[in-house]
C-alpha cells in the first residue's frame, strides 16, 4: 500500500512563495496520477493541480494557473507543488493524493498540511 506524507505548509505573506512536498512510500508510482487538493473549513475539496507520474502531463485549476507548478522526482518518489504569488484566498489545508491512471477517484490521501496566506 502506498502511503503519502505532505510537508512544507506554513504561514506566508501575500505575494510570497511556498513549496509543498508529498513523499510516497511503498510501490512505484509509474501508473499513477498525483493530485494536489485544497479545502477550506466548510468547503468542498478542490483539485488544484495534477500530474501523470510517467509522462508528467499536468493539469491546473484556473484559479492557480500561472502561479502554481506541479512536479515530481521519481527517484525520491516525491511530488511537489510550488506556489508563487500566493494570495489570501489560497489559504487552505492542502492534500496530496494518488489515483491509478484511468481511475475516476483518488484512493490514497495524505494527512494534509495547512497553508495560511496573510494579507
Amino acid at each position: 500500500q502506498v502511503q503519502l506524507a505532505e510537508s512544507g505548509g506554513g504561514l506566508v505573506q501575500a505575494g510570497g512563495s511556498l513549496r509543498l512536498s508529498c513523499a510516497a512510500s511503498g510501490r512505484t508510482l509509474t501508473n499513477y496520477v498525483m493530485g494536489w487538493f485544497r479545502q477550506v473549513p466548510g468547503g468542498e475539496r478542490e483539485l488544484v493541480a495534477a500530474i501523470t507520474w510517467s509522462e508528467m502531463r499536468t493539469y491546473y485549476a484556473d484559479s492557480v494557473k500561472g502561479r502554481f507548478t506541479i512536479s515530481r522526482d521519481d527517484a525520491k518518489k516525491t511530488g511537489y507543488l510550488q506556489m508563487y504569488g500566493v494570495k489570501p484566498e489560497d489559504t487552505a489545508v492542502y492534500y496530496c493524493a494518488l489515483k491509478y491512471r484511468g481511475a475516476s477517484e483518488y484512493s490514497r490521501w495524505g494527512q494534509g498540511t495547512q497553508v495560511t496566506v496573510s494579507s
